[in-house]
């Protein structure tokens, strides 16, 4: 058995067994950094420290406090929470008290917060602050189970009229009512984590779909345990590594970096703080990061159109540099494959040395400098965009999985990544692509179902353990995956010509600096149209180039100049496309999608049908008596 096999196969029970482990290896060692703004409102933030042993005095209170709050083994207890030290605390604590967390986006309305809360039978919520406990509270009477409500921030935590006694406390009286109990019972909690079984359930996830009612994902420890174990026998992170961790823990992209850091023992920076992504990546320094597409795509825009605003000749040698990157990142990964050795021609080295001095050495230093890797997942990433990053030396390494199989399922390995693919599947992980071209899934990160909705757990789960994930994908030879689509939106025209809209949308966000999100629209039609959202910064920093500073946005927005410009990208796609996929007509929409209005998932997904029937009159407007073709 090779030591692969021996890591995975000989893992513990739960992930709750794998901290403890943790603790007692390193207790000293750094586990978390977290940001602590000042008093006054004003300066940067103050980053502070916990070692492994000062976690776990945390977990094991919060542990026991649930426990003395009458939490047993599976129940839920949920979080509704942005991304910050306390959430990974508070779940790890769930997790060692032996019940199990249900997440909650703090984005979520109240009525589908209640509704996650009602079905999950939660006991406990566990509230950032005023808005979330603001949802438990104005609908409390259709929540019987919820007995208690956490808050974060202590500020908060503040009574109303008609809360029962003792149903609104803070987390920091959780803590204090947990370290009583273990005064008295100092064996409680460890009894619980010994008492955890690899089938017991850990985690609900509510998939935030694009359509419909959301379901819980039932994750049992075992899920998070093999995950741990795994990436741990990946090499893809290793203990020297610090990571910047910033994406939605109720997402399973997210939550899944927390088991891996356990496994692995790094040291990871919390913050979930958007807008301090540019400010904290120089402080933090780190030298891993996972993120979803959107954020490379920003970074790559925002660049571009820093270089558009030094004028005509900085933008030129940008324009240059990005296409060496993508030069240069193509032919070291072809060498790589083909040879062994990422090398690329003599004439392309040098020129890839000056682009270095004048581009990517920046570019690198605005990450913190240290960057190892960056990994993506969630949803696809042009491959334009991972070819210039990676010619930069920022290595992105494309990942694949659902909340269905505890998100991490493949991932690119290491040095050998290849852009464009989801790189190769996990240690025990198992793939195969079915005769329609749908890929399936099976291993010990697969979900044990929906939560009580056997008939939809038994239309994507088989009985011997094959996952259909409803994307459309092919394997390399040497059994690299590359997704081409899901499978449910695939389009076919009026002309029987099947359409993968992903690929041309992430084409155009390859070329076009300006667009923030993109639908390209075409079933049963006979042709395609596009409804394109551009980001406002990029295009207000244009505006004021072209004459239009100050100018209310909605007039730049129906510009004839900003339609020509848009116009222009439009063939430059169709001129990499055949002739089926290209956009015949496009319609710029009055503002950027957003959660807010339902457009996008909390992961930052397209939601096409919520799309498509918000603007219906623009798509409708477009084919109105066209006889394209």
């Amino acid at each position: 058995m090779s030591d692969t096999q021996t890591l995975i196969e000989n893992r513990p029970p739960s992930v709750a067994t794998l901290f403890l482990e943790r603790v007692d290896a390193a207790p000293d060692a750094e586990a978390f950094r977290y940001p602590v703004p000042p008093a006054s409102g004003e300066g940067p933030d103050d980053w502070r420290s916990l070692s492994w042993r000062q976690s776990a005095d945390r977990v094991l209170a919060i542990a026991a406090g649930l426990i003395d709050l009458g939490v047993r083994p599976e129940e839920r207890v949920a979080i509704a929470s942005a991304t910050r030290l306390e959430w990974i605390l508070a779940d790890l604590g769930i997790l060692c008290a032996g019940a199990a967390t249900t997440t909650v986006y703090p984005s979520t309305n109240a009525e589908e917060t209640v509704y996650i809360l009602a079905d999950s039978g939660s006991r406990v919520l566990i509230a950032e602050d005023a808005a979330q406990l603001a949802k438990a509270r104005e609908r409390r009477a259709e929540l019987p189970d919820l007995a208690h409500v956490v808050v974060v921030n202590e500020e908060d935590a503040i009574p109303a009229e008609g809360d029962p006694g003792g149903w609104v406390l803070t987390l920091t009286e959780l803590e204090r009512r947990g370290a009583e109990h273990l005064a008295g019972n100092p064996d409680v909690v460890r009894k619980r984590i010994d008492a955890i079984t690899a089938g017991q359930l850990a985690t609900l996830i509510y998939t935030s779909g694009t359509t419909g009612r959301p379901k819980g994902v039932r994750l049992p420890h075992d899920n998070w345990s093999y995950m741990a174990r795994a990436i741990e026998a990946s090499g893809l992170v290793t203990h020297e590594d610090v990571q910047y961790l910033w994406l939605p823990l109720a997402h399973v992209f997210g939550k899944v970096l927390i088991s891996a850091q356990i496994g692995v023992g790094h040291v990871t920076a919390v913050d979930g703080r958007i807008d301090k992504i540019i400010e904290n990546l120089p402080v933090v320094r780190p030298t891993y990061m996972a993120a979803v597409p959107r954020i490379f795509e920003k970074v790559y825009n925002g660049v571009a159109a820093k270089a558009r605003a030094g004028g005509g000749a900085k933008y030129k040698i940008f324009q240059w540099a990005a296409g060496v990157a993508r030069e240069y990142a193509k032919a070291t990964q072809d060498n790589l494959r083909r040879t062994g050795t990422a090398s690329a021609p003599t004439g392309l080295a040098l020129k890839h040395a000056v682009a270095d001095k004048l581009v990517y050495a920046k570019l690198r230093e605005a990450f913190g400098g240290r960057l190892r890797a960056a990994v993506s997942g969630s949803a696809a990433l042009a491959p334009d965009i991972g070819y210039f990053f990676s010619g930069a030396g920022i290595h992105i390494l494309e990942g694949y999985g659902l909340t269905e199989s505890s998100a991490a399922s493949f991932v690119n390995p290491g040095e050998n990544y290849r852009t464009g693919t989801v790189g190769k599947p996990l240690p025990g992980t198992e793939v195969r692509i079915a005769d329609d071209g749908e890929i399936l899934l099976r291993g010990p990160g697969i979900m044990e179902g929906y939560h009580g909705l056997p008939e939809k757990t038994a239309e994507v789960l088989e009985s011997d353990g094959w996952l259909h994930t409803g994307d459309i994908g092919e394997l390399s030879p040497d059994g690299f995956l590359r997704i081409t689509d899901r499978k449910k939106d695939l389009i076919k025209t009026s002309g029987g010509k099947y359409i993968a809209p992903a690929e041309v949308e992430g084409r155009f966000k390859a070329v076009c600096p300006f667009v923030s999100n993109i639908l390209v629209h075409g079933a049963d039609r006979n042709f395609c149209t596009a409804l394109i959202a551009l980001d406002e910064a990029t295009v207000t920093g244009w505006a004021a180039e072209h004459g239009m500073e100050g100018k209310p946005y909605a007039d730049v927005l129906a510009s004839q100049e900003l339609e020509a410009l848009i116009a222009g990208y439009v063939d430059r796609l169709n001129e990499g496309l055949q002739r089926w996929q290209t956009i015949k007509k496009f319609r710029i929409l009055p503002r950027d999608l957003d959660i807010e209005h339902g457009e996008l998932t909390p992961s930052l997904k397209l939601k096409r049908p919520v799309v498509e029937r918000e603007y219906r009159h623009l798509l409708d407007e477009m084919y109105d008596g066209a006889r394209e073709s």
